[in-house]
């Protein structure tokens, strides 16, 4: 089949049904959850709107704003210079787009997640998963669905912090290397606040997703929705960051096209 057949095929399955397009992105305004780093460790500025003008003076046929925010707010992707591990690679305006469309591999941990907030993502979990779908295909994202979205609307319980630091799943140091250096995929997505668990900065390195996976020209994507909505393979992710130069990361739309 030729390249314009198949794409007529994919736009006809999208407009005839056979295809369903999933947002994956939370919705982005002054109140969505953000990270909050303890002193001394200065913190991103939350998003914000700036009126400019709206049908009046300043702008009488017309309405809109200026827009403050932090690279690393809402659901956003991670690029390698976002790290010291990655200080020599990629912006995220660098990111071949090719890389940020790919196959989709749902890894579902909700059940462990909900008996433990601190629940660790292991090789043995994610050899598992393959023993029953397959290897990790190239150029594929890797999404750890824990159930944490619920949270995506509050503060408080989506960092769960106490006095004893944040309490949120993730993915221990091993498995972290082990995806960095043993599977060729594009990246790594979760729904928390970060690529990381809360209890990274007491591993062996700290914030190990962070330091092997973008050191290794692999990135990240936060505090993701609707993974409950695709299967654990057979659907397509589509990673839609701005292109800013220089930048550490976007706040990003993300996509899935899955079966109807």
């Amino acid at each position: 089949m030729s390249g314009s057949n198949v794409i007529a095929e994919f736009l006809s399955g999208i407009t005839g049904g056979s295809l369903k397009v999933v947002d994956l992105t939370n919705r982005l305004s002054s109140t969505t959850p953000t990270l909050r780093l303890p002193d001394p460790f200065a913190n991103l500025i939350d998003f914000s709107l700036e009126e400019v003008s709206a049908y009046n003076e300043p702008g009488p046929y017309w309405k809109h704003h200026n827009i403050h925010t932090g690279e690393h707010i809402g659901t956003h992707i991670d690029a390698p210079v976002h790290w010291a591990s990655g200080r020599e690679g990629l912006d995220v305006s660098e990111i071949l787009p090719e890389r940020l469309i790919g196959p989709a591999c749902v890894i579902d941990k909700t059940a462990e997640v909900e008996a433990d907030a601190d629940f660790l993502l292991e090789v043995d979990d994610i050899l598992a998963w393959e023993a029953e779908h397959g290897e990790l295909p190239a150029n594929s994202w890797l999404l750890l669905r824990t159930g944490w979205e619920k949270f995506s609307d509050d503060q408080d319980a989506f960092l769960n912090a106490d006095e004893n630091g944040p309490h949120t799943p993730g993915i221990s140091a091993a498995c972290a290397q082990w995806l960095a250096e043993e599977r060729p995929i594009s990246g790594f997505g979760v729904e928390t606040v970060g690529i990381d668990a809360g209890s990274a900065g007491g591993m062996d390195p700290a914030f190990p997703a962070h330091y092997y996976l973008l050191g290794a020209d692999k990135y990240g994507l936060t505090s993701l929705q609707n993974l409950g909505d695709l299967p654990a393979t057979g659907a397509m992710i589509v990673v839609s960051p701005l292109p800013i130069v220089g930048g550490t990361g976007s706040p990003t739309r993300v996509f899935a096209i899955t079966g109807a």
